[in-house]
């Protein structure tokens, strides 16, 4: 059998780069559909991360879509969990598991969300085309991830979960990994934040897990609606509020105590938060800025909900344009500040409750 020519093997090289660069540009395209928070905070960072992290969170979405939008039973939910796992390993074909999925979408499914499901073919082309230690970081992230939905959905309850540590948990699963994800990625490109990778990766942790518990607060009518609570019994039960599902919690004040009880569960993983942002250094005004604009929009969103725990909707809770605007400008200016950086977290999350704990590495 005669051996491919110099040439043939070149030209193979320059199909495969064209190919992957088509599929690069499809992941750029399709991330402002499915996230314009995403597709503005993530060009915000070195060239170097870019690709990896829009990469990561269209894999992180496609699993979140299985979670919401697949009419399957949590048994069902699991088998394509674990298929995500598989097509990652390079154990499954992505094409298959596209095909799979897209015969149990539900009808009311996001358009972008199902295109971006059907193009998983293209999306792991892209994993695959990546640097080996950021593919690593990925496939941690999104096996984890895909672990741990797949556990609660067979936790999921209108009566909510059974305790903070349940709820911790969810927390970690969704978004906590997230945060070592990025913390993983951020500490192969600067080298102060990999001299103090230990530490990072638990305020990484810590800061995905208060974006999540604020999140959780203020959508919790939203998932009321959809049949789901995922507060705490045990934070509720401690002010007389036991989240029955037939009951009218908008009318109970012992229902509000208990979000207030939350608000200050979230502030204490967001002072983690801080100190993360704090680490970062100056030369690094990206990662600060991508960082920044999260932290200060979810104290801003603690803080309205703190201020008005009976709120009913996520829309009375929910900050406005010209906030967030002004929220970014801030961050931006901070981000080659350290005294302005102080400043703006400070300002963002004044009024809240102090934390209920310290958070790990703070000075």
């Amino acid at each position: 059998m005669q051996e491919p020519s110099m040439a043939q093997h070149r030209g193979s090289e320059r199909a495969r780069a064209y190919r992957w660069a088509v599929d690069r540009a499809y992941q750029d395209a399709a991330l402002p559909g499915v996230s314009r928070t995403f597709a503005l905070t993530i060009p915000q960072l070195p060239e170097a991360l870019r690709d990896t992290v829009t990469n990561a969170y269209l894999l992180c979405r496609i699993a979140d879509t299985l979670e919401d939008h697949s009419a399957l039973e949590p048994g069902g939910k699991q088998d394509l969990f674990i298929g995500l796992q598989e097509v990652l390993q390079g154990q499954r074909q992505a094409e298959d598991l596209a095909k799979e999925v897209g015969l149990v979408l539900n009808l009311n499914t996001p358009t972008a969300e199902q295109d971006l499901v059907l193009s998983l073919p293209r999306v792991v082309s892209v994993t695959r085309g990546l640097p080996e230690e950021h593919q690593e970081a990925v496939k941690r992230c999104v096996s984890i991830m895909g672990g741990g939905m797949a556990r609660f959905q067979r936790l999921k309850s209108p009566a909510g979960l059974p305790d903070r540590a349940a709820f911790e948990s969810y927390c970690y699963y969704v978004a906590g990994v997230v945060g070592e994800m990025l913390t993983d990625l951020f500490a192969m490109e600067v080298e102060s934040i990999g001299e103090r990778r230990e530490e990072m990766m638990e305020l990484g942790r810590r800061f995905g897990l208060g974006l999540q518990a604020t999140n959780v607060i203020k959508d919790v009518w939203d998932d009321r609606q959809r049949g789901l609570c995922w507060l705490p019994r045990d934070v509720f039960a401690d002010v007389g509020c036991d989240l029955e599902p037939d009951e009218d919690w908008s009318a109970d004040p012992a229902f509000r105590k208990g979000i207030v009880r939350m608000v200050a569960i979230g502030t204490e993983h967001m002072e983690a938060a801080r100190t993360y942002i704090h680490n970062v250094p100056v030369s690094e005004p990206g990662i600060r800025r991508f960082c920044a604009w999260a932290a200060t929009m979810s104290f801003a969103t603690l803080r309205r909900i703190h201020k008005r725990p009976g709120f009913v909707s996520a829309d009375q809770v929910k900050i406005s344009r010209s906030q967030v605007r002004r929220l970014a400008l801030w961050s931006n200016y901070g981000a080659e500040r350290d005294g302005a950086m102080r400043m703006v977290l400070a300002w963002s999350g004044r009024g809240l409750p102090r934390p209920l704990v310290k958070s790990n590495g703070d000075g």
